[in-house]
């Protein structure tokens, strides 16, 4: 699908036409955007391609740029896809193969203002892609802070052990999702931050201050989103381990629980077995008071190690 901004027929590239947008193109329009700007649209495997050469290239006033950017963020299946950039005096031509939520609130923005030069709408994509970037580690800086609410002071108060790890295993699989989906952020503003950077370096001193200004600033908040996103890996990181810990702990309780019964339990099994073998020269065999007796012994052999355990401070 071709879309051109300012808008004009499909069919045809207008001359005044300062942004191509191709969405999974076929070949006709492939044709057609060649025919008119003399630069080839590269294939999805091209725009996949993960070495740095691939990725940024410069042919002549003509940049090739390509960067990994987020779809499906509404979903819960975030997928990286490969999105091409074509830089030239005149035209600035977009490939994508999903649908981006950042291009068409860049085009209505275009909309209004039909005046704007390629790089400046480039720009302007970069910009909303990075906005975007920052809400989305926003939204999982919130998760993070539910979820270490969730493990450092709410657990403490569950007394069911089951419901405990319960949560503690949730918490741990929602931290999972929230450390993939940051580092899928992380790739993509640090994939923008290099577009940004080739911009400057290739097109000084041909675009204008303004918009080389806009540029530095796009890479300083992708700086900054960088340092932002280590700090909220590394408590994500912190609560996972913190819940790894919290759910050891807990099933070590549980062992120990177990081994204090079987310490406890053997002595009061080892009386009932000498006292229940019934030889005819057994001296307690016929005592009055015999079953009383081995009642309360195996009682005081209970209650000893309960006593040594406690002065130990085990249980």
């Amino acid at each position: 699908m071709l879309h051109t901004y300012p808008t004009s027929d499909d069919e045809a590239v207008s001359p005044d036409c300062r942004w191509v947008d191709l969405i999974d193109p076929d070949e006709g329009e492939r044709e057609r955007v060649r025919d008119r700007f003399g630069v080839a649209v590269p294939t999805l495997d091209e725009l996949a391609r993960i070495d740095a050469s691939s990725r940024l290239r410069a042919d002549g006033d003509t940049l090739r740029m390509s960067a990994p950017l987020l779809s499906g963020t509404d979903t819960d299946r975030w997928e990286s896809a490969p999105v091409g950039f074509i830089l030239t005096p005149e035209v600035c031509i977009t490939v994508r193969f999903v649908a981006l939520q950042a291009f068409d609130t860049v085009a209505a923005d275009i909309g209004r203002k039909p005046d704007l030069l390629p790089a400046e709408i480039l720009t302007r994509l970069l910009e909303e892609l990075v906005d975007r970037a920052a809400d989305h580690l926003e939204k999982g800086a919130s998760v993070v802070n539910d979820t270490s609410q969730s493990v450092f002071f709410d657990q403490p108060k569950l007394r069911k052990l089951s419901k405990e790890t319960t949560n503690l295993r949730d918490a741990m699989r929602t931290i999972g999702q929230v450390s993939d989906r940051t580092s899928r952020v992380r790739y993509t503003f640090l994939s923008i931050g290099r577009v940004a950077s080739f911009m400057l370096d290739r097109c000084t001193p041909r675009i204008e201050a303004d918009i080389r200004e806009r540029l530095e600033a796009v890479r300083h908040d992708i700086a900054s989103l960088d340092e932002f996103e280590a700090s909220l890996s590394a408590r994500a990181q912190l609560i996972q381990d913190a819940a790894t810990g919290f759910i050891s702990i807990a099933q070590n309780d549980v062992v120990k629980v177990l081994t204090v019964v079987s310490v406890v339990g053997v002595p009061p099994v080892l009386i009932v077995g000498i006292y229940g073998m019934n030889f005819k020269n057994m001296p307690e065999l016929s005592w009055h008071y015999g079953y009383p007796y081995a009642l309360a012994l195996c009682a005081v052999s209970v209650i000893m190690p309960l006593l040594w355990f406690k002065w130990r401070d085990w249980i």
